[in-house]
């Protein structure tokens, strides 16, 4: 593991990172499908807004981070999911799929969660989530034994059984959002735990969990961030404004999971994680700006998915 820097690393450019291997990727997680509304600014009580458009998009943490990997590598990411057995969630596998996902879905009875976003002028959102978070577990009847072996996986959402599953992966990393009964109960080793330091729900108190992650990441938005025991980085300096914050953070865990699982150094995942953050606030929605495989030395779109 790298030693910390004296001052904020700065990310390094994408063009001298060197080219990720042909990785075997999957995500086990959870999706939202979401409203995204742009305004001029959050309502005040009792105002009315108006927004020319609305956008709808299968998002969430799992999703967004699935699509970024897949998009990364250039072809298909397995994504284990749960999804409700009604329209919205029938017409979210659709999409999920177009978008490039080979999807593993365990079909519920409770309706498919929803979200509503508003994104301000700055590019800022602010999220609202309808219903219950439905999670992937280890009694569904999904090929939970091809995750052994694979390079990595990434985990949004999971019960403790099915986090123990996903550890039969060379490298496993996780967001705080798996919730943190579900990380200490299923006492297995992180290779990377990342999350937002900003967001009060995904913060874990340093010896909360063991064994520790052997990389801990806590993301400070246009600040960059702080990552245990590699030390500060800075986010890379942006040459346009922000149009949509929207599934930045999750962008960014999936370029650093990708390094990681190639066998990086923390210092060169951690600059491809900001990248793809980086990426992902140029476009609408968290996939019409994120970073694909021809953008990366060595890269070649072999499957585009859409956006």
């Amino acid at each position: 593991m790298s030693t910390a820097p004296i001052s904020p690393f700065a990310p390094l450019p994408l063009e001298a990172l060197p080219p990720l291997p042909p990785l075997q990727l999957a995500v086990v997680g959870h999706v939202e499908v979401v409203t995204f509304l742009e305004v001029e600014h959050l309502p005040r009580p009792g105002e009315i807004l108006s927004c020319p458009s609305a956008l709808e998009l299968p998002a969430g943490g799992g999703a967004v981070v699935a699509v970024q990997l897949a998009r990364l590598l250039g072809r298909p990411v397995p994504f284990f999911t749960a999804l409700g057995r009604d329209a919205v969630g029938e017409q979210a596998a659709a999409a999920l799929t177009a978008l490039g996902l080979d999807l593993q879905v365990a079909w519920r009875q409770a309706p498919t969660r929803r979200g509503l976003t508003f994104v301000d002028r700055s590019g800022e959102r602010t999220i609202t989530v309808i219903g219950e978070r439905l999670s992937p577990e280890a009694a569904d009847p999904l090929p939970w034994e091809s995750l052994a072996g694979l390079d990595g996986v990434f985990v949004t959402a999971a019960d403790v059984a099915a986090l123990r599953q996903a550890r039969a992966a060379r490298l496993l990393a996780a967001t705080p959002r798996v919730r943190l009964p579900v990380l200490q109960q299923a006492g297995v080793r992180l290779d990377a735990l990342i999350g937002s330091g900003l967001d009060p729900a995904e913060q874990v108190p340093p010896g909360a969990l063991d064994p520790a992650p052997t990389l801990r990441i806590a993301t400070a938005g246009a600040a960059g961030g702080e990552a245990w025991p590699f030390g500060a980085f800075l986010a890379p300096p942006r040459q346009r404004p922000v149009l949509d914050s929207y599934g930045a953070g999750d962008s960014f865990a999936a370029g650093v999971s990708a390094g990681l699982a190639a066998g990086w150094e923390a210092a060169l995942a951690i600059s491809l994680g900001c990248h793809c953050g980086s990426a992902c606030l140029d476009g609408r929605g968290p996939y019409a700006g994120q970073l694909h495989a021809g953008q990366l030395r060595g890269g070649s779109d072999a499957v585009t998915a859409p956006d």
